[in-house]
């Protein structure tokens, strides 16, 4: 008898990630040189949500696939000394003239990357008519406004302005997701002139620099907001461009969207962990419901021994699987209008020398979300209307101003008795962030490991109630286990396919903090400022 095939792997190295650690502050981005932007402002005086604004917009410069500033998210801001947390949601609406009649069904249901039935041309997916009303930039303002201090926007924003008259590394990572997006970038012609030289992926040389490339009129948008202040986006010289490219490329986002679009700052919802901690998240549609349901299921876990027991993983995948029927089935979402696999969002954690902290997840949705860069501005919008499901009538329908469910989940932990650490953390990867946040939170409030213990430790992922992905390199028992618990797919954590989530964290004491991100994500960094 012929023996089974052994699993595919991809990679045959082992890969670590050197945490960060400092007394002024550090920063962790999916890009270190977003980090590095965000420690600069740190340095230069600013605090926690000055670093993170600055962050945010030179990831729109390094990491374009996954946010900026045609994005939408959320933020969870907690202040040094003060016990409850406060969220800035500038998360997805869709816009007011949305029409379900402009998303016709084929009579098919989608065969790749959904469960809900298919829409003529994708226009949910990608082009003008998949956009939601850009907020990110609203969101970044907010933050700005409510919990930064008195440096100037304009050296806020400098750093980002640098990276996007610098242009983007034209490296092997950047071919990857260049080439994953390729065949629909090509589609549209100011996406296709940047990203598609000569029709093509960008090819780095086989030596030296890669070289680096320009993201259209996005340096020129960057100073302009940096001389006229952010809410020009949304009502000025800027926003009427903005209005103008999206209606000759046939969208609906329009002038009055742009207008009424405000970020919100309130109170963040807390979560009990086992009576010791306080979760603090950003509550409504994110996945901090679920991230609820699967604490409470876990309340009763066993804890003891150096780390996750073989029992406790199953525990877990049970619990997630149940939170995942009652999230898709109850909380604005049918099982048959789940997300996509290839959500492409990313996850920033910072803390300043005072020990204000914030967490701050922001995505355009799909990998190059819509895949439409508006020409005037060099932005590249989200395709925030893919989250809705196409049927009208259904749960989480297409309406004018409707917000759908989305999986975003950063979230800010205290102890219950005021003491330390204090922890903050997030993640990206679509469905995949929830069952990547919790286990992050666990290693450390539940199993006491360290930083670059919790960074490097095999996970699982559950994205919905009917299987689990495991990774490979779990203990042979702890494998047993989860396949006896239910359907279980041993899976490789690599660059791609993106079988886990991407987390970063910081943990902050009374005298420093140290922070840490994924070791499969090839860019990402925690940055300690330097003084």
């Amino acid at each position: 008898m012929a023996a089974a095939a052994r699993p595919y792997r991809s990679q045959n190295w082992v890969l670590t990630k050197p945490a960060a650690r400092g007394r002024h502050g550090i920063v962790v981005s999916q890009s270190r040189e977003a980090a590095e932007a965000g420690t600069a402002i740190l340095e230069q005086g600013g605090n926690a949500a000055d670093a993170a604004v600055a962050a945010c917009f030179a990831l729109a410069a390094v990491e374009p696939w996954n946010s900026g500033l045609g994005g939408i998210g959320f933020a969870v801001v907690l202040k040094a000394g003060e016990g409850r947390a406060q969220v800035v949601d500038f998360g997805p609406v869709a816009p007011r003239r949305a029409d379900p009649a402009d998303y016709p069904l084929t009579g098919e249901m989608k065969k790749d990357l959904f469960t809900w039935p298919e829409v003529v041309g994708d226009r949910n997916i990608h082009g003008p008519l998949s956009f939601c009303i850009p907020s990110s930039v609203a969101g970044y303002a907010k933050l700005k406004q409510a919990f930064g201090s008195a440096l100037p926007l304009a050296d806020i924003l400098q750093p980002a302005i640098a990276l996007a008259r610098r242009g983007l590394p034209a490296d092997w990572y950047t071919t990857l997701k260049i080439a994953s997006s390729a065949a629909v970038l090509r589609l549209y012609e100011e996406s296709a002139r940047i990203y598609l030289p000569g029709g093509l992926p960008p090819v780095p040389p086989y030596q030296g620099s890669p070289g680096f490339m320009t993201l259209g009129k996005l340096p020129e948008t960057l100073e302009h907001l940096a001389r006229a202040g952010l809410d020009d986006f949304y009502s000025g010289d800027l926003a009427r461009r903005l209005a103008a490219d999206i209606a000759a490329a046939g969208g609906v986002v329009d002038e009055q969207d742009l207008a009424g679009c405000k970020a919100e700052l309130r109170e963040a919802p807390t979560i009990d962990w086992r009576g010791s901690h306080v979760v603090h998240t950003a509550g409504g549609l994110t996945a901090a419901p679920t991230l609820e349901r699967v604490v409470a299921g876990m309340a009763d876990a066993p804890i003891d021994g150096d780390g996750p027991s073989a029992v406790w993983f199953a525990q877990l995948s049970r619990v997630m699987r149940e939170a995942y029927r009652e999230r898709l089935d109850g909380l604005g979402a049918a099982t048959t209008a789940k997300e996509p696999g290839d959500t492409c969002t990313t996850h920033l954690t910072v803390v300043d020398g005072e020990g204000n902290l914030v967490t701050v997840t922001t995505t355009l949705l799909s990998s190059m979300g819509s895949r439409v860069v508006l020409p005037g501005t060099g932005v590249l919008m989200n395709n925030g209307m893919m989250w809705f499901d196409p049927r009208p009538g259904s749960a989480n329908a297409i309406a004018p101003g409707a917000r759908p469910l989305c999986n975003m989940c950063p979230v800010v932990v205290t102890p219950r008795d005021g003491g330390w650490p204090r922890l903050a953390a997030g993640s990206s990867g679509g469905r995949r962030i929830l069952a990547s946040v919790y286990q992050t939170l666990a290693w450390q409030l539940d199993f006491g490991m360290d930083t670059e213990a919790t960074a490097h430790q095999q996970r699982i992922d559950v994205s919905g109630p009917d299987s689990t992905s495991a990774d490979l390199r779990l203990p042979a028992e702890t494998l047993a286990a989860l396949e006896q618990a239910g359907p279980t797919t041993l899976v490789e954590h690599a660059v791609l396919p993106i079988n886990f989530a991407c987390p970063n964290f910081i943990r902050v004491y009374r005298d420093g903090a140290e922070g840490s991100s994924d070791a499969a994500s090839p860019w990402s960094a925690a940055v300690a400022a330097q003084h």
